[in-house]
């Protein structure tokens, strides 16, 4: 929370953005301690922009298809007015979408810079879950990540924008492990 001019405690203000079914909500359902599974269960993917109060925070998830996607571009100054923190979702596990993922996430860097949003800015390398690397498809995952990932987020990220990067899993109700800071 932060204290607004007047002295009121006004909530922080959190973006999360990613592709869709990248974990935006999961990881949200993780922040507030639902230890329900039958939360991730019965999810759907977010239309639009729905926005949760979490303890001293306004979170904000941007659902991830493409349908919505430029809509939230055009209109980036207006939705990351008073933001706090963007928190930037990439599913580890969808290789696939590698490409579709840095070029959204380079949009996002480029509006941030264009309206001057020097934030606090985080990479969630998502779905690093336990035991991932004894599956066969993504025993390399490690090296994956970085020659395909960090190699490339380091050349997007100018370095007037500080970020982190980590790995995050909902099997431990939300950790996160730093991988990368700059």
């Amino acid at each position: 929370m932060r204290m607004t001019e007047n002295n009121e405690i006004k909530k922080k203000k959190l973006l999360v953005l990613g592709l869709e079914n990248s974990g935006k909500t999961s990881i949200l359902i993780s922040l507030r301690k639902d230890t329900n599974l039958m939360s991730y269960c019965g999810m759907k993917p977010t239309k639009g922009i729905k926005i949760e109060e979490l303890a001293g925070v306004s979170a904000w998830d941007f659902g991830g298809q493409e349908q919505y996607r430029e809509e939230y571009l055009i209109n980036f100054d207006k939705y990351s007015e008073k933001a706090d923190k963007v928190i930037y979702i990439i599913d580890i596990q969808d290789l696939k979408k590698y490409d579709n993922a840095l070029k959204y996430l380079e949009k996002i860097v480029n509006l941030l810079i264009k309206y001057k949003k020097f934030i606090d800015f985080s990479i969630f390398f998502h779905k690093y879950d336990p035991n991932l690397t004894k599956i066969k498809q993504f025993e390399n995952i490690d090296a994956t990540i970085d020659s395909k990932l960090i190699t490339a987020i380091g050349k997007i990220i100018p370095p007037e924008i500080k970020y982190n990067i980590y790995y995050t899993t909902i099997y431990t109700l939300f950790e996160k492990t730093s991988v990368h800071i700059k």
